[in-house]
């Protein structure tokens, strides 16, 4: 659980890379292009902003709209007048936040990617909380303590220990177990209705491969030592094939963390987006044809349920997977091919 409040705050930096547009307005005289308003009434659903507005569903009860962006307006501040007003710099159109904040406006409101985060850690502690009941004996006590310790069994067992070893394993299964937790309890969140994917925004999935990166480069550099870890990088290979070598090595540590990014990125951002469009055909074409795209909604959603395991579970596996291939390093001297060759075993 102290593994969970880390993660929470690598992940706090990520809204000042946050793609947002919440202070853009649409003019109401604008003729209304029925196609183009459903596609952007869409892609700022599945965007990461800090404008959620968020209603509790109790009608009768008529209670107000939460505006997230208004409770938090504390934390956006200047730090030269007007630095707010304007728009990103040249350079940053694709992260106007960035460009903002580059630019002296601290906007530190925490975005609907963050509020699911710290939902999900929230969610997490609870959870844990009473999937830690024992009897005397130490046996789960309990259906949520059972599903728990089933759950930290299976990374330890079936995740951990295959991929990096038996010696090496059981020191990394707090941090798998973190990560398996705390994306399948993201994943999980923005299905409800109301809710938001905060996996379906790339600087969310960005900070868990960084922080895979660097826990991958440490098991290296500790299993091999940092000789032998520079050593490696050369591939084994004669002096004068070097200069091609290493430059080919430094790009596949990137690269791996990278397709983790991009995986569940794409995975998560995918998935909605078709309920979304789909959902849409009823508003776009006619009501009619809520006969078909209403049935292929609730599929697509139902088969987001096991996406969202399936995801935290690869994401998990990928981990291991690098992990093993760093401590396999210290295995087998400075051997490039041995160290692959067991890692893989």
């Amino acid at each position: 659980m102290k593994r969970l409040v880390f993660v929470l705050l690598a992940l706090f930096a990520v809204p000042a890379f946050a793609s947002g547009h919440g202070d853009e307005h649409v003019d109401p005289n604008a003729p209304v292009d029925k196609n183009k308003e459903t596609a952007e009434f869409i892609l700022h659903h599945v965007a990461d902003d800090v404008e959620f507005e968020y209603e509790i569903p109790f009608p009768p009860y008529h209670l107000p709209a939460i505006h997230i962006a208004e409770a938090f307006s504390f934390l956006k501040f200047e730090a030269t007048p007007g630095a707010c007003d304007g728009h990103a710099p040249a350079g940053f159109e694709s992260f106007p936040s960035l460009g903002l904040f580059m630019h002296g406006c601290y906007d530190l409101r925490p975005t609907k990617a963050i509020l699911m985060m710290w939902f999900a850690v929230a969610l997490l502690f609870v959870v844990l909380f009473v999937g830690k009941n024992r009897d005397q004996n130490g046996v789960p006590k309990g259906l949520m303590a059972h599903v728990v310790e089933s759950l930290a069994l299976f990374v330890r067992d079936e995740i951990a220990i295959p991929n990096i070893g038996k010696e090496e394993g059981k020191r990394y299964v707090p941090y798998l177990a973190s990560l398996f937790f705390f994306i399948l309890a993201i994943n999980w969140l923005g299905l409800f209705p109301g809710m938001f994917t905060g996996t379906g925004v790339i600087t969310v999935t960005t900070a868990l491969a960084v922080l895979t990166f660097i826990l991958t480069q440490i098991a290296g550099i500790r299993a091999a030592g940092l000789g032998g870890y520079l050593a490696h990088l050369t591939g084994g290979v004669p002096v004068f094939l070097w200069p091609i070598m290493i430059p080919v090595e430094i790009i596949g540590l990137f690269t791996k963390p990278f397709a983790l990014l991009v995986r569940l990125f794409a995975n998560m951002l995918g998935g909605h987006l078709v309920v979304f469009f789909l959902l849409s055909l009823i508003f776009v074409w006619t009501v009619g044809a809520a006969a078909v795209s209403v049935p292929l909604a609730i599929a697509i959603y139902c088969l987001e349920i096991f996406v969202g395991i399936l995801q935290a579970y690869l994401f998990t596996l990928l981990t291991s997977l690098f992990i093993g291939q760093g401590v396999a390093m210290g295995h087998h001297g400075h051997g490039h091919d041995d160290a692959h060759g067991e890692a893989h075993h």
